[in-house]
């Protein structure tokens, strides 16, 4: 108890170990080296073109002499690495492939990207019709209005779409490792909403397909949306009506609580809390525009003790949202103490009845979710974030209402399922395997938090303990408990087969980033 007092986790003594050294830090390359490398790492046999690879043959590239990539077949199969245990699940990788079975199946996702519509957006012709006659409508239009303001044109509200959320396990948007793969684990596991990592409105009309991709979704994801963040009521309203003409979503959740710096600053994500009729009219205006319900995700506040959505929510139906989620910390707050669930049940029992209310916040355990459901039947829902990085099976606890003292070996076919969903995703050629080895190391920088439920003295664990260097009940249950990034690799190479020599690893957020910064 005196432990937990002060958010240590109470991990059973025969347990416990000293903690370990601290590896010495390697000198830092410069961008100069790092990018002389690139160079020289693109003149190797193992960058072997892709057209040829597909076609085995030379003659198949368009570009011949000047392809910037290599077209000697005989020398990229001397270096190729060896190739990874299992069968190709989806491949058109050809002699890349780093498996040796054979490629079938067809790729189970959509809102693959236009390169007719990103021509258009390149090039500054995309026609905005609805956005447009919306933002003119609502007087938002820099132009001067010629007509009076009809009203004909504002969506009926029995004209939206119709989307539930009570009751459902929704998986939050989170940045860099709430990617595809990751949510496909969460969808196995039991989630029953997963969205797409927030996107910036700015990138996606300049048509940045790096920005598009994160509005890829899986098959397998049947109640879906995408978050989108942007500061002004004509920025979001365009993107939003594109969203609904190239993509299949269900909803458009609308970030006005994201609190980095780079996002705050161009008044976006949470700056957007300290103006509310800005607030006003981005909703009125994506909403009206597009029959997909569109719903918002804010924080308490912009500065922490001056909370402001109990004053907004009672108008946040009108304007047009279909759902709010309120995350019960303020953008000054970041991730430090707990969330504020007293003022979240506080809104939730302010808002109209057409204006769903959903929770978040530390939500780490079946128990937490239903004290949360108990306390607020206004709730609609709660949804899950830094609970399913760390362990993505708490949406199996929540289902089955159990504690689950998952072992080491259920914990790695996790992995592996994320290892082959990745390798679908970004390809099974050596780059697919280095970006699918990439974000697997991302997520295990959160994994190891978690802390075995046979190990603990009281359950469950809670989000904010801080844990103790412990040994676990097997070899594989200490691996996964290190927080060492050296660790995590030899982790990625049982599912991923050996690194190459020299590869380091250094996560995102290192260490405790993630609670400071990212994710709205």
């Amino acid at each position: 108890e005196e432990l937990v007092a002060k958010s240590k986790a109470p991990v059973k003594r025969e347990y416990l170990r000293p903690p370990p050294s601290a590896p010495l830090l390697k000198d830092k390359k410069s961008k100069r080296q790092i990018k002389r490398e690139r160079r020289e790492e693109q003149k190797s046999p193992l960058h072997l073109c892709p057209v040829v690879a597909k076609s085995r043959k030379v003659s198949a590239c368009s570009y011949g002499d000047k392809c910037r990539f290599s077209h000697d077949v005989e020398a990229f199969k001397a270096v190729k690495p060896a190739d990874i245990e299992g069968s190709c699940p989806f491949c058109p990788y050809g002699l890349a492939c780093r498996f040796a079975g054979t490629h079938r199946g067809k790729s189970s996702e959509l809102n693959f990207f236009s390169k007719d519509t990103q021509k258009l957006l390149w090039k500054n012709k995309m026609k905005f019709p609805k956005a447009e006659a919306t933002l003119k409508l609502l007087g938002l239009d820099a132009r001067p209005l010629k007509k009076a303001k009809d009203k004909s044109l504002k969506l009926h509200p029995r004209e939206k779409k119709l989307i539930d959320f009570r009751d459902k396990l929704y998986l939050a948007p989170l940045t860099t490792v709430g990617n595809l793969p990751f949510r496909r684990v969460c969808k196995v596991l039991g989630a029953d909403v997963t969205c797409g990592e927030m996107a910036m409105c700015t990138n996606l009309l300049q048509g940045q397909a790096a920005e598009w991709a994160l509005l890829r979704r899986h098959s397998s994801e049947n109640l879906f949306g995408v978050q989108i963040c942007g500061a002004f009521p004509d920025t979001i309203t365009k993107t939003v009506e594109l969203i609904e003409q190239e993509c299949s979503v269900d909803f458009i959740d609308i970030n006005m609580g994201c609190p980095i710096d780079v996002v705050v600053n161009k008044g976006a994500g949470s700056a957007l809390l300290t103006k509310p009729m800005r607030m006003k009219s981005v909703v009125e205006a994506a909403s009206s525009t597009v029959s997909t319900p569109v719903t918002i995700k804010v924080r308490t506040a912009y500065f922490e003790g001056k909370n402001r959505i109990d004053s907004l929510i009672a108008d946040m139906g009108s304007w047009g949202a279909t759902a709010v989620t309120i995350h019960g910390r303020s953008r000054q707050q970041r991730y430090s103490k707990p969330a504020d669930w007293d003022y979240v049940y506080q809104c939730a029992r302010k808002a109209p009845k057409s204006l769903q209310v959903l929770g978040n916040g530390d939500v780490f355990s079946y128990v937490d979710w239903n004290n949360h459901k108990i306390e607020c039947p206004e709730l609609s829902t709660c949804m899950i974030a830094r609970g399913a990085l760390v362990k993505p099976w708490i949406f199996t606890e929540i289902k089955e209402q159990r504690h689950w003292d998952i072992t080491s070996g259920e914990r790695l076919d996790i992995l592996k399922d994320y290892a082959r969903f990745g390798l679908q995703h970004w390809g099974s050629d050596s780059k697919g395997v280095d970006t699918t080895r990439h974000f697997l190391l991302e997520w295990l920088s959160y994994t190891c938090r978690y802390i075995p439920v046979g190990l603990l003295d009281i359950i469950p664990q809670k989000i904010n303990w801080r844990s103790p260097s412990y040994y676990g009940r097997d070899e594989l249950e200490t691996l996964m408990a290190s927080d060492s990034a050296a660790d995590w690799v030899r982790i990625s190479e049982l599912v991923l087969g050996k690194v190459p020599s020299g590869y380091s690893f250094a996560p995102k957020h290192k260490s405790n980033a993630y609670d400071r910064a990212e994710n709205g």
